[in-house]
């Protein structure tokens, strides 16, 4: 998996996504981000975080939100996601 994400530029991508969405975003915007592997929610979380000192933003998520046991038992691909969610205030 590591060689594929670092052949695609996989995290490179997601910066920029991030950012072109953001700039999207109309105040009052909301914006999450599920990320299913933990070097994708460092950038996602270190994203929001950039996006919220610059004050553009407030994190709606201080911690990810992680599947409940119940439905890891009827997914188990879900075990690993985490949600991260913004509203864009400027």
């Amino acid at each position: 998996q590591a060689l594929s994400m670092a052949v695609k530029r996989e995290m490179e991508v997601l910066g920029g996504a991030l950012g072109k969405a953001f700039g999207h975003l109309k105040i009052g915007g909301r914006m999450a981000v599920i990320a299913f592997h933990s070097l994708e929610d460092r950038i996602v979380k270190e994203g929001f975080k950039c996006f919220a000192l610059n004050g553009g933003a407030k994190i709606l998520t201080k911690k990810p939100l992680r599947p409940a046991e119940d439905e890891i038992a009827s997914n188990p691909r879900a075990r690993s996601a985490r949600l991260r969610a913004l509203e864009r205030i400027a």
